[in-house]
């Protein structure tokens, strides 16, 4: 195991990079994250964990052979960290290719929700009621992004996330005969309890902006969270599993 000290060390520097560029992240099909009840997630799923970065000094952790371990100091882990005050371990995984599933009886779409932790919070829901799939549409927060993955709590190893263009999103959701809904504040919007949201897709757009024209043009009804009059609206990522436990079976 390789003790690390200097900042300019060629995997720091990757480490980094990883970290900060989501391009890098495509690019090299790796992501980063943090923790020891991550790493147990990657584990227990089957994620191919390449390097793990230790501070201070190593746990024991059953890991493969072929993944990669250094130690590192207090200092040097903290300027190596993407997110502040980690305990450690970072690791670092490799990006699994999509697999479309073979049937999908419900799916929770985003549009356009750009901040990380309602993403990955979203996947946590996804995966706590049973959701087969989160797919991603417009300019969402990327999936791969250190604080996604830290709020996706390891979710992200388990549940199937699609990342689907708004033009493709309507052909993709007829070949598995899912009718799409959007969640709008709006007066024809229908009350999501009186609808069956567990045979459907359910559009959640961005807090300040909602659903674009494009997507809703495609949706076949418009629904709406009850909820207090004097309430404007739910942050995203709670509204998104509001409707997913309506779709729990």
């Amino acid at each position: 195991m390789e003790t690390i000290s200097s900042r300019k060390n060629r995997h720091i520097q990757a480490l980094r990079t990883l970290s900060a560029d989501s391009a890098a992240r495509r690019e090299q099909r790796l992501f980063v994250c943090d923790g020891i009840k991550m790493l147990r997630e990657a584990l227990q799923f089957d994620a191919a964990v390449t390097a793990v970065y230790w501070r201070g000094k190593a746990e024991a952790i059953d890991l493969p052979e072929s993944t990669e371990q250094f130690i590192l100091s207090d200092d040097l882990f903290d300027y190596s960290s993407p997110l502040k005050n980690s305990p450690g371990p970072l690791f670092t995984v490799s990006i699994r290719d999509t697999e479309m599933p073979d049937t999908l009886s419900c799916a929770m779409v985003l549009e356009n929700v750009q901040d990380p932790g309602n993403v990955g919070t979203v996947i946590r829901s996804a995966s706590a009621f049973s959701v087969p799939a989160v797919i991603l549409t417009g300019n969402c927060a990327d999936l791969y992004s250190p604080k996604t993955v830290r709020a996706s709590m390891g979710a992200i190893f388990r549940q199937t996330v699609l990342e689907i263009p708004v033009e493709e999103l309507r052909d993709f959701l007829c070949e598995y005969r899912l009718p799409l809904f959007g969640a709008v504040l709006d007066p024809e919007a229908v009350d999501m309890r009186t609808v069956n949201l567990s045979e459907a897709a359910v559009a959640v757009g961005s807090e300040g902006r909602g659903l674009s024209p494009q997507l809703l043009a495609c949706c076949e009804k418009k629904i709406i969270i009850p909820m207090d009059p004097r309430s404007e609206s739910l942050n995203a990522a709670i509204a998104a599993s509001l409707i997913m436990w309506e779709m729990f079976p």
